[in-house]
This record gives C-alpha cells, structure tokens and sequence, in this order.
C-alpha cells in the first residue's frame, strides 16, 4: 500500500498541512497516522478517504463536535450503526433545508435577472439598428 506524506496528502486533499494536523490532534480522524521512520506522518488512501467525508461534512456545515463525534463512533466498530444514522439523517435534514433556501434565493437572483435582460435587450437592439 503506498502512503503520501504530509505535503502530499495536503496537495491531494486540498487541505493545508496545518488542518492536517489539526483534524488528527482534535480526533477527527479515524485514528493516528502512520509515521514513517523518520517520524514523518504517511497518509494511507484509508486515511484519505476519510479526511475526505471529513472535509465534506464540514463543508456542508456539520459542527466540528458532530465530526468528532461520528468519527469515535466508527472508531469504537460495530454496533453503533443506529447512532451514526441518526447523525448523518439529522445532519442531511440541515443541508436539505439548506439547500431549498438557497434554491429560493437562486430563483429570486434568476427572476430579477430575467427583468434585466428583458429591459437591457430592447434597448441594445434599437441601439444597434
């Protein structure tokens, strides 16, 4: 299995080295990274894997307690399932409501755009002519 070191796993998770080691530090991650030798961290695609639904539920708003929380719920194994569902349906409801409000807000954006165009349009025409 190849692993990546610090540097490289930033690059390939679009993270800093700083939030790296962050995310391990404040137990998000599923457990510790690797170290090579030389004490450098060695990032595996388990542990890419994860710091990637790591950065997309923070991306989609989830409270670093909620993240750390799940995130000790895998660690602890089996027989936890039901919890884990529980946290992601609660989080989903968020970003589902999320999302339809700023659907709305899109649409609004759109509406006043279709005003402008209609307004605009006529008159680069006549200018045009």
């Amino acid at each position: 299995m190849t692993s990546l070191s610090i540097a490289e796993a930033a690059e390939q998770t679009g993270l800093t080295a700083h939030t790296l080691r962050y995310y391990e530090r404040d137990g998000l991650l599923l457990g510790s990274v690797e170290r090579a030798s030389s004490g450098h961290r060695r990032y595996t695609e388990r542990d890419l894997a994860w710091i990637q639904m790591v950065t997309r539920l923070r991306a989609t708003g989830m409270p670093i307690r909620d993240v750390r929380r799940y995130a000790a719920l895998v660690r602890q194994g089996e027989g936890n399932e039901a919890e884990r569902l529980d946290l992601l349906l609660a989080h989903r409801e968020v970003v589902e409501r999320q999302l339809s409000e700023v659907t709305a807000h899109l649409r609004a954006i759109d509406h006043k755009i279709a005003m402008y165009e209609s307004s605009v349009a006529p008159a680069e025409s006549a200018a045009g002519a």
